[in-house]
């Protein structure tokens, strides 16, 4: 029987912080009444900036207003003896630079990669002779040129050129993830020496252009165009384009045929891990290792870490930041203040408003937060059994069993419709649904023989048609919904669950403070990225208020497990500093 929401609140307050997540980061006693950086919020990106910091000598302390750090990269025990990357659930995306400086192995980060990485099922008719047909790909060229062709040997022919030409973009865009977008307010209003300073922020953008060089126009119209109108000059088979199609709307409030839905599509195949290309893989222990991993690193040089310390606000004087006043009422001194909250958070909430131009918080005020996703977490007590792909019989986990699992993706027009019921206020009829099993590579998951699933759904929106909102009556109508579809694709399903974990937007937002349920602190769409992430003019870390930056996701570079936006923001702060 799968647990009721009223049910795993009970467990989840059960089991608040077990031993094992108490770590030995976690600082003890009073903060001091001043450090040189304070840092709101132990987020990943929030962690790396605190020990960037940390490393050259600044003394920096992060406030975190959970019992667990992380935000959305934590591995919570929502289920006794199963253990969930609770919001995030997948590596790819975090800098190799942030591995190597801040020595993460050394740590204690451990990732298992994945190969294969995906797999498409059909729902189709099978015989008795023959599975319904599926698609597996992997680091396998040949053997993905193999499957492909069950669909369209045309199409197997053009994967290899297609793969290299957005390989080639990808190594384009990767210079620009490493450093703050080019400073136009220094360009605009700077002294000689700051403008000078800011012409190397052009750098990246012109390696970039020597990458791809007269090919621009075309990787231009994969950055600006729809997904759909992309693929369809590759490909001719449904299931490829729409397998593919899935990482250009993942986390989005978009459809395959939305102008722009290419770059969200770039922004999921530009990672890698352990120097192989595009993979992606799962952190052992969950995605919470990994910020213990950074948390350990940050310690290490001395900064300090505090859990449950809600930052209540931003304390100004004179023009400049002076600090925070956390929500005790106790009030902490700094020279700078790095916020990882999300920009509406940050501006709107906790900076007292007089200090900020109006025309800057009007802009922030505005900015498209929404999101799709509904994040259910959920315990089984076998793997679940696809039709396309029988188990063992003794029910060890298969290669398909590690990849990212592709349901209702059979066709983009699925996807399309699954979008268009969301823009009507009502969740997908027919979700998609990209189902993982981190637990098939990290058997310390879960109990033996069990298995932890995660079930990154969409589109759902924020606000429901009709007067409905978002209770445990219409939280577990749409989960049983989800559990529907996963059940036609593989029998047995719901008997298997334990229990389950809903998290619609609403969730996501309150627990993880991601605005309006928003994995990216914010879309990415092309008028909220590079230059205008967070706005036009303020894109480079730096706010409107003298010693206030953003360091999370609603900065450059954008959204994912990539660190990029708090390493980059410790860099821009690190030069202020040397003018203080």
């Amino acid at each position: 029987m799968a647990a009721s929401g009223r049910g795993l609140r009970r467990a989840v307050s059960a089991w608040p912080c077990p031993a094992w997540r108490r770590a030995h980061w976690e600082a003890t006693g009073r903060p001091k009444p001043e450090y040189d950086a304070v840092v709101i919020g132990a987020g990943h990106n929030g962690l790396v900036a605190a020990a960037y910091l940390q490393r050259t000598g600044v003394n920096t302390a992060v406030f975190e207003r959970r019992h667990v750090i992380g935000g959305a990269a934590v591995t919570e025990e929502i289920i006794p003896g199963f253990k969930f990357s609770r919001a995030s659930y997948l590596l790819s995306l975090l800098r190799p630079q942030i591995y190597t400086d801040l020595e993460l192995k050394k740590h204690g980060l451990r990732v298992h990669l994945r190969n294969p990485h995906s797999f498409t099922p059909m729902l189709e008719e099978g015989t008795r002779s023959k599975a319904p047909r599926s698609l597996l790909l992997g680091t396998d060229m040949a053997e993905n040129q193999r499957q492909i062709a069950q669909f369209s040997q045309k199409d197997a022919q053009a994967f290899p050129k297609y793969e290299a030409f957005m390989n080639r973009l990808a190594s384009a865009i990767d210079p620009l993830l490493d450093a703050a977008p080019v400073d136009m307010e220094a360009f605009r209003r700077g002294s000689l020496l700051q403008r000078l300073r800011a012409l190397s922020t052009l750098a990246p953008l012109l390696q970039a252009g020597r990458i791809l060089g007269a090919q621009l126009p075309q990787y231009y119209q994969v950055l600006t165009a729809p997904i759909t109108k992309v693929l369809d000059q590759w490909f001719e088979s449904e299931p490829l384009k729409a397998t593919l199609a899935t990482d250009a709307v993942i986390g989005a409030m978009t459809s395959p045929h939305t102008p722009g839905s290419g770059y969200v599509l770039l922004h999921h195949v530009m990672g890698g891990l352990e120097g192989v290309q595009g993979a992606w893989g799962y952190v052992q222990g969950g995605m919470g290792a990994l910020s213990d991993a950074i948390a350990s690193s940050a310690t290490a040089h001395g900064a300090s870490i505090f859990t449950e310390k809600t930052v209540a606000k931003v304390q100004v004087s004179s023009g400049r930041v002076r600090g925070v006043v956390l929500q005790d009422g106790s009030e902490v001194r700094s020279k700078v203040v790095l916020s990882n909250a999300e920009p509406q958070t940050t501006f709107l909430k906790l900076t007292p408003q007089e200090w900020l131009p109006e025309e800057f918080t009007q802009r922030i005020s505005q900015l498209d937060i929404r999101s799709p996703v509904t994040k259910i977490n959920v315990a089984v007590n076998r793997l679940p059994d696809f039709l396309a792909a029988p188990n063992a019989p003794r029910g060890q986990p298969l290669p398909h069993h590690q990849c990212s699992i592709h349901l209702n993706c059979e066709d983009t027009h699925l996807l399309h419709q699954a979008f268009e019921d969301a823009m009507d206020g009502r969740p997908s009829h027919r979700p998609m649904i990209e189902l993982c099993i981190p637990s098939s590579l990290d058997p310390t998951l879960a109990p033996p023989g069990c298995h932890v699933v995660s079930l990154f759904t969409q589109y759902t929106p924020y606000t429901l048609a009709g007067g409905k909102v978002w209770d445990e009556q219409e939280r577990n109508a749409y989960a049983d919904k989800v559990f529907d579809c996963i059940e036609a694709y593989a029998p047995g399903f719901k008997g298997s669950v334990v229990g389950r974990d809903i998290l619609t937007p609403p969730d996501l937002e309150r627990i993880f403070g991601l605005p309006g349920g928003n994995i990216f602190h914010g879309a990415m769409a092309l008028d909220q990225l590079y230059f205008a992430r967070p706005t036009p003019l303020h894109a480079g870390h730096r706010c409107p208020l003298l010693g206030l930056y953003l360091c999370g996701s609603g900065a450059h570079p954008g959204g994912g497990v990539m660190g990029a936006a708090g390493r980059n923001a410790a860099h821009v702060v690190l030069e202020d500093l040397k003018s203080l």
